[in-house]
């Protein structure tokens, strides 16, 4: 374990002061009070002394002690032990087995004489029970065997309160409260006296070894163990610390925390509470007493008395940061919280943990310096102001005073070493990417979001542009000058936009198509750049690069329109002043007026006209073209048939006119069945094209969404022309089995039957001859059922008027008619089924004026 200067030990009282040439004479105990020294020797004399402090710039400080008087207590045996009791500005004094009581300031007995006989130890209570704040419990070990004694002393008197017998002999004995801690002949003790429970420690040889009993704080004790061990016990009999390894021939013990101070034959060695290890060793020959003071540590040797002086924690703490003992330094600045004010410590420990961090960075232990970052709420600006240029120029951040690491900056703290400098980078990027999102990050992110993109950018990081399309607090100048630097001219655009700078933004886009400068971070820039003017609200921007947009890829450009949402489309991009734009375009034109015509299906004529002809025109362009182009103009004549098909807002006429000779007849069909010309539309389809499913998907096509008679003429016509004689009568005779067999339902059996060929077999029109049966029985069956249906109300009709004609109806010149109101004067009239009774022509002229009132709905 390597050293810590925790104390340095320094003189208080020489031998001079104490017995001069009187060689026999040595110190037997020592005490200390404020500034009271109290010395006790060998030829029963008691020494005061004055001790004054003064303290060096070093952090440590000197003491000189002025003797005040002594007094010789009468005695012929050494003074044992001397206790203040400062409250009753008593001294007691243990010798020859009796406690005195004498004045604290002239060392004269007190006038009473009282004093406790019997006595071969004593300690006081320093958690007293008995609430008296004018006397002092003592506890005695007394010469009775095993047995103790507890008194209240008062100013002028002693009190004896209780007698406690122990299992074996006490040879040392502290106290807390009502717990006695007992070093007995053969094992250390826990013994409450008020309830007489006692619980064994552990056990240990006091032939072998002098037992250490001192109590350290509030029901805990500090015990000398077996194998060379300070052991911590509790009143309940548990220990809360791990123990500390010392000497074997330990003689005392004391407590400055967070030290354990333990004295032995040759050196005092001072061992930490907090983490167990021994910190430093002082060389110490000859010293027999041990004891602190309220803080203060004193050793005295026969001849001297000396006091150990504890370095300020601050001081040790930054002694350990310096030698780069991180660990150990914060377990001691944890341990410095009882002793310094709550709000000084945590200044003082945020500090702290700032400095520690900055030595695991400098080793590269970064997740320990992120960690001790974070708690130690580091002003982000000091780590990111180690990389040269990071910072913003416009940042007012200046180092903390005094520093918290000694290193100039990132060249300096790797010395040059490339490899430890990028993981240095690595690092910031992922501890600034962190905490720019959290309080970190309060009042510095325009710092933070600099540093951070001026690292992606050098990295060529993929967070780079996470980074700018994302909320960000850049700083444009400087962020711009150091994209530009590393040519990341499409981050920089990302930066003008997240700026509002979109014609900046644009410009730089399209100079990086074109060509004229290079970045190669996205391959698809042209679609993105079409991507963003599509959903650009600038309208003069999109103006502005319509045209380029056009020029690289008409079916890609034409995006900017087609996409747009659709109250843009509406206002600010009307169709007409976008088809002005792309008359010089016809590819993007012609998708245009799909996306007009198909998509937003505006009921315009114009659109569909212009569209159909765009189709028309480039089908026949490709006609007259190479058989390369088949597939290509086989696409869009499907597309112009479609259109032609399906809708019905083009100039029929005009289309005709351009079709007319240019060898499309399916397209000529189409637009003659537009214009209900279906004979001339079905020849064309089965004289011309041959196509038979065609003619049968015609009839179905224009009967669509009409009445059935309609749709009976359609196949009527078909199946008349399939009858017609001449070269192709074979081929058009299977064609028209055909069509009776799959549109039976469709055909008027009776007027088809007298057309067919005598030569044609029952088999071969089984199908239609089934389906014409079978929907003949199938309608003269519906038939029936509605004439049952209209029988039956019939019916209904006939009994409610036979009940109405068996009620009497009495008329009279009193009798009123409840439309004209005026009395009947001949005996007819009208009846209605709520009784109510009118004139013939009253009720006459209701029927023809049905809004006129009326008694009832029905007669």
């Amino acid at each position: 374990m390597m050293s810590t200067k925790a104390f340095t030990l320094v003189s208080a009282v020489e031998w001079e002061l104490l017995a001069g040439d009187k060689e026999r004479v040595h110190i037997e105990c020592v005490e200390c009070c404020g500034k009271n020294l109290y010395v006790g020797t060998s030829d029963c004399v008691v020494y005061h002394f004055l001790l004054e402090e003064q303290a060096l710039p070093t952090g440590t400080a000197t003491f000189s002690a002025t003797k005040q008087l002594h007094r010789h207590l009468g005695f012929r045996k050494p003074v044992n032990e001397l206790r203040a009791a400062s409250a009753l500005n008593r001294l007691l004094v243990l010798c020859d087995n009796s406690i005195t009581l004498v004045n604290m300031m002239s060392l004269e007995p007190v006038p009473s004489g009282a004093r406790i006989k019997g006595a071969t130890a004593l300690a006081l209570n320093e958690n007293p029970v008995n609430g008296d704040p004018f006397c002092v419990e003592v506890c005695i070990i007394s010469v009775k065997r095993r047995t103790i004694q507890l008194f209240l002393v008062y100013e002028d008197r002693v009190q004896i309160v209780r007698e406690v017998s122990t299992p074996e002999q006490p040879l040392a004995v502290a106290v807390d409260g009502h717990f006695l801690c007992l070093a007995l002949t053969t094992q250390y003790i826990i013994l409450n006296y008020n309830t007489g429970f006692s619980q064994d420690l552990f056990p240990y040889c006091s032939e072998e070894k002098r037992p250490i009993v001192k109590r350290i704080g509030r029901q805990e004790f500090l015990l000398a163990g077996p194998g060379g061990l300070g052991m911590f016990a509790t009143v309940a009999g548990i220990s809360q610390r791990a123990p500390v390894r010392w000497s074997e021939n330990v003689i005392g013990a004391a407590i400055c925390f967070p030290y354990v101070i333990a004295l032995d034959d040759e050196f005092i060695t001072v061992h930490s509470m907090l983490d167990q290890q021994q910190k430093q060793t002082l060389p110490f020959k000859e010293g027999h007493i041990l004891q602190d003071f309220e803080g203060r540590v004193i050793v005295a040797t026969s001849k001297g008395v000396y006091i150990l002086v504890p370095l300020p924690l601050e001081k040790q703490i930054q002694d350990l940061l310096a030698s780069h003992r991180v660990e150990e330094a914060l377990v001691l600045a944890k341990g410095a919280r009882r002793n310094i004010p709550k709000e000084k410590f945590q200044v003082m420990y945020r500090r702290i943990l700032q400095q520690a961090g900055f030595i695991q960075f400098a080793q590269l232990q970064f997740l320990e310096a992120k960690e001790l970052f974070r708690s130690g709420q580091l002003d982000v600006r000091e780590l990111i102001s180690l990389y040269p240029f990071l910072l913003p120029t416009s940042s007012s951040f200046t180092r903390s005073h005094p520093p918290l690491h000694e290193y100039a900056d990132l060249h300096q703290l790797t010395q040059g070493d490339q490899e430890k400098m990028a993981k240095c980078k690595r690092f910031l990027m992922s501890y600034l990417n962190e905490v720019r999102s959290t309080e970190v990050a309060n009042g510095y992110k325009e710092d933070i979001d600099t540093a951070l993109l001026k690292l992606y950018a050098e990295a060529d990081h993929d967070s780079l542009l996470d980074l700018l399309v994302t909320e960000n607090s850049c700083l444009l100048t400087d962020s711009a000058a150091w994209l530009e630097k590393h040519n990341k001219y499409f981050a920089l655009g990302l930066l003008y936009h997240y700026n509002n700078q979109d014609a900046a933004a644009v410009q730089l886009w399209v100079n990086i198509v074109n060509g004229d400068i290079h970045d190669s971070t996205r391959s698809d820039l042209y679609e993105y750049v079409v991507d963003f003017l599509t959903y650009s609200l600038d309208q003069e921007l999109v103006w502005k690069y319509a045209d380029w947009v056009l020029q690289k890829s008409e079916e890609v450009g034409v995006q900017v329109f087609t996409k747009r949402p659709l109250d843009e489309q509406q206002n600010s991009f009307n169709p007409d002043r976008v088809l002005t734009c792309l008359k010089k375009y016809p590819t993007a034109l012609a998708r245009y007026l799909e996306h007009l015509v198909i998509d937003r299906r505006l009921q315009k004529e114009e659109y569909h006209t212009q569209l159909a002809l765009l189709y028309l025109d480039k089908v026949l362009q490709q006609r007259s073209g190479t058989g390369s182009e088949a597939t290509e103009a086989t696409d869009t004549q499907l597309k112009l048939q479609h259109l032609l098909q399906k809708s019905d807002l083009y100039r029929v006429h005009l289309l005709i006119d351009r079709t007319r000779g240019a060898g499309l007849p399916m397209e000529s069909a189409i637009l003659h069945g537009k214009l209900e010309e279906h004979e001339e539309a079905l020849r064309i389809l089965v004289h011309e094209l041959r196509d038979f499913a065609a003619a049968e998907d015609y009839c179905l096509w224009r009967s669509e969404g009409r009445d059935p008679p309609y749709r009976q003429r359609l196949f009527h016509t078909l199946l008349a022309m399939y009858l017609q004689p001449g070269p192709a009568a074979p081929e058009l005779a299977m064609a028209a089995t055909d069509l009776l067999n799959h549109h039976a339902a469709d055909f008027d059996a009776a007027r088809v039957l007298p057309l067919l060929p005598g030569s044609w077999s029952v088999q071969l029109l089984r199908p239609f001859l089934t389906g014409a049966v079978r929907n003949s029985v199938h309608a003269h069956r519906t038939t029936q059922v509605a004439l049952g249906l209209a029988k039956s109300e019939n019916l209904i009709y006939k009994y409610d008027k036979m009940k109405l004609k068996g009620s009497s109806v009495q008329l009279s010149d009193k009798k009123l008619c409840q439309m004209c109101q005026n009395p009947f004067c001949e005996p007819v009239f009208v009846r209605y089924p709520n009784g109510g009774l009118v004139h013939t022509h009253c009720a006459a002229s209701r029927h023809k004026n049905p809004s006129s009132p009326g008694p009832g709905a029905r007669t």
